[in-house]
């Protein structure tokens, strides 16, 4: 009886000296371009490690805004190459964990019921029947500056430029047209490709050559208090898995930059 007690004792033993590893949730600050892929890679990364993401979508410039003010963020997914970069310069963020995941594209997008033929392209924003036009504030969205720099390429923007509609970030643009307050948005591919709006609308691309690329790029905060776990999360984007998702979502790969 003695040796069987003393059997149980240290089994007990064993099992409370056994360090256990609990599952943590990231804060993850991403741009509104991704609300649609995201919560399936996050998803992804749940099932494989166990570590929940929780996420936060906004403006990339407003992110930016709130993590130099001490937003407690793990990890930032901008829509914008040079806003992880300036946190970097700034020692916000954890040295050699920038990565660049995806470049993103911007397009058009209309209603079917609107009557409106896009397929004469950023030209069409000059018709009378188009009243409003939806794009995200180029203040502090990537994806609202690329809008102004192809209205401009096309000598459109001072015609137009009354006919702007500010969202507080792409997802709210895209909202402002869907909704029919607008009759026409500039949008991020990604998010034209999404259930809702490809059901309900209808786009054209806008040519590359007409804006600077949309090179995108996630980064480890300094601020985070569970640094190993989103390192974790950064690796997890690069995965050929992650990165094809990505890519059926309207994103295209990486570009090598130097900028």
């Amino acid at each position: 009886m003695r040796g069987i007690r003393t059997s149980v004792l240290t089994a007990v033993f064993l099992e409370l000296a056994i360090p256990v590893v609990a599952a943590q949730t990231l804060t993850v600050a991403a741009a509104s371009d991704l609300q649609s892929a995201l919560p399936a890679i996050a998803a992804q990364f749940e099932k494989e490690t166990g570590h929940k993401a929780t996420l936060t979508f906004g403006s990339s410039g407003n992110f930016v805004t709130q993590i130099e003010n001490g937003a407690p963020f793990d990890v930032f997914l901008s829509a914008d190459l040079d806003y992880p970069r300036r946190l970097e310069r700034a020692g916000l963020t954890e040295r050699g964990t920038l990565y660049q995941y995806a470049t993103g594209h911007i397009v058009l997008w209309a209603r079917n019921d609107s009557g409106i033929d896009l397929r004469a392209g950023l030209s069409v924003l000059t018709n009378a029947n188009v009243r409003k036009v939806a794009i995200a504030n180029p203040q502090h969205a990537p994806y609202g500056r690329a809008a102004v720099a192809a209205l401009r390429h096309e000598q459109l923007y001072e015609r137009v430029r009354g006919k702007l509609v500010l969202g507080e970030n792409i997802s709210q643009a895209a909202q402002f047209v869907q909704s029919g307050n607008a009759e026409v948005g500039v949008l991020a591919l990604s998010l034209a490709l999404a259930p809702a709006l490809k059901a309900a609308g209808q786009y054209v691309a806008i040519p590359e050559s007409f804006y600077p690329p949309i090179d995108q790029a996630a980064v480890v905060l300094v601020m985070s208090r569970q640094k190993a776990i989103a390192r974790q999360f950064i690796d997890f984007l690069k995965k050929p898995e992650i990165v094809s998702l990505l890519k059926s979502y309207g994103f295209a790969l990486p570009r090598s930059t130097g900028r």
